[in-house]
């Protein structure tokens, strides 16, 4: 004969919430973009706060941006180093 757990049955918990005691309470980050400003390449003002001094563009986690905002800011700048308003690199000679 086979020999089996016994395993209470948990029906009636389902639909409840899990408890969360032992987390930390969530932390809404502000988007340092506000609703005002555009993510356009012309807007350089906003364009450079997104910026290493390396030149190099800082991730989404960095900025504290979502990703569909990341992608935004990213092409845009990306169309302001091939339009000449960024430089790609910048050199520390």
């Amino acid at each position: 004969m086979k020999q089996t757990m016994y395993k209470p049955k948990r029906y009636f918990r389902r639909h409840l919430k899990p408890i969360r005691r032992h987390l930390k309470p969530i932390r809404r980050h502000l988007s340092p973009i506000r609703s005002g400003d555009r993510i356009d390449y012309k807007n350089m003002s906003l364009i450079s706060r997104f910026i290493s001094e390396q030149g190099k563009i800082l991730s989404g986690r960095v900025n504290r941006l979502t990703s569909k905002k990341q992608r935004l800011m990213t092409n845009a700048i990306k169309r302001a180093r091939i339009l000449s308003l960024l430089p790609f690199l910048y050199n520390e000679n």
